[in-house]
């Protein structure tokens, strides 16, 4: 029978350790129990915390798993995916906020993290763009197309239209590989080609097109294919 986290010494709860010693301490799996806060007939907390870190591959493929996927898992109810949705949503938002204060390119990493963050846990390729003003500071964020897993149909003049909308000075796109795969494809480089060119004729430019994986985001402009 799974000890139950009342049951641990108060030094060793996660609560506890977390308000003594700041939530750093914590392992994954304690910070996962938190949030779940309860756990099922034979595992705490903390033991199915572990439990969905492993089965989802990390803690990026929890916080990305649809509410189809935890649900059918015994413990796990609305409740529990809609907080463990809100400490994704949360996080990103914070990212967003971080990246409007200051020009997007004094700040690579937050835009590498928001954008694993957004499209790492993606199962379907999705094409989206940062929409920056003159001093590169963010706009908007906006998912421009949804495909299937090995695809999508990008459209060179809903990226225009959607840059004079929003009066862009400039902007980045993205997309993700949900193979894993970070390498561009000859596709992907000539859909850069033609954007950059697009944009152009507008006075728009384009600073980067990134490919996102869940492990990985590779830069066009940081490896020359920019």
């Amino acid at each position: 029978m799974a000890t139950r986290i009342a049951d641990l010494p108060t030094d060793a709860r996660p609560r506890e350790k977390l308000l003594a010693h700041g939530a750093q301490v914590l392992t994954d799996a304690e910070l996962v129990a938190l949030l779940l806060r309860t756990g099922v007939r034979g595992a705490s907390a903390i033991d199915l915390a572990a439990d969905l870190i492993t089965r989802f591959g990390g803690l990026h493929g929890l916080l990305h798993a649809d509410e189809a996927q935890l649900r059918a898992i015994k413990g796990l109810g609305p409740a529990k995916y809609a907080e463990l949705a809100a400490v994704l949503e949360l996080a990103r938002r914070a990212l967003v906020e971080r990246m409007a204060e200051r020009a997007m390119l004094d700040s690579p990493q937050a835009v590498r993290d928001y954008l694993r963050l957004w499209l790492g846990g993606q199962e379907v390729e999705v094409f989206a763009a940062l929409f920056l003003d003159t001093r590169h500071q963010l706009i908007r964020a906006v998912e421009l197309s949804r495909g299937t897993l090995a695809h999508t149909s990008v459209y060179l003049r809903e990226v225009v239209k959607q840059a004079l909308a929003l009066n862009a000075a400039a902007i980045i796109v993205a997309h993700n590989h949900p193979s894993g795969v970070a390498e561009p494809s000859a596709a992907d480089r000539l859909l850069t080609d033609h954007l950059k060119s697009a944009l152009a004729l507008v006075d728009v430019r384009l600073l980067d097109h990134f490919v996102v994986t869940r492990e990985r985001v590779l830069s066009f402009a940081g490896t020359g294919l920019l």
